[in-house]
């Protein structure tokens, strides 16, 4: 189980970092923070460049995930810019990752509640500083869960523009 969490924990972690450093740095192709907060613009964010810099910070966290560090935290961040990419941009267009649904950041944000849950395993740094114990079962799993989806709901729905939210479909 132990190689199983670690393998999980590097592969979704290294994948939402590497978005983040899109955001936030304009490394492996992004466009930068900048670059992303027109994005945000483009999509009815209020103060877009904040919101970039936030969903970047969020999706770095995968750093943080895949060595197992702060893991019910890292898993929260990870979540809840998952959630919000649901609510925002993939609900209007299904499940399917192929035709833009919300397959993708679905399974990413099931992964890091999974993790929230069970906890980091053995070959993590909570375990190696001895928090471990503190930081797993399904509490923290149900406690990421409900966090995520609260603060995904309450973020598109206050920081969108009125026109923004008319426009997209009810969830």
């Amino acid at each position: 189980m132990s190689y199983g969490l670690l393998l999980l924990r590097v592969v979704v972690g290294g994948t939402m970092f590497s978005h983040g450093a899109q955001k936030l740095f304009g490394w492996f192709g992004g466009h930068g923070l900048r670059g992303t907060a027109g994005f945000f613009e483009s999509m009815g964010w209020r103060m877009p460049l904040a919101m970039a810099f936030l969903a970047g910070l969020a999706e770095t966290s995968g750093l943080a995930f895949a060595a197992g560090f702060l893991t019910p935290l890292a898993a929260l961040g990870i979540a809840v810019v998952m959630l919000n990419a649901i609510l925002v941009v993939h609900w209007r267009n299904g499940f399917f990752n192929g035709n833009g649904g919300i397959e993708f950041p679905l399974t990413l944000a099931t992964v890091a509640v999974a993790v929230a849950a069970t906890g980091p395993g053995r070959f993590s740094i909570d375990r190696l500083i001895g928090w471990d114990d503190n930081i797993s079962g399904v509490w923290w799993g149900v406690g990421v869960a409900a966090a995520a989806l609260a603060i995904s709901y309450l973020t598109a729905m206050v920081f969108r523009h009125r026109q923004a939210l008319q426009e997209q479909p009810a969830a």
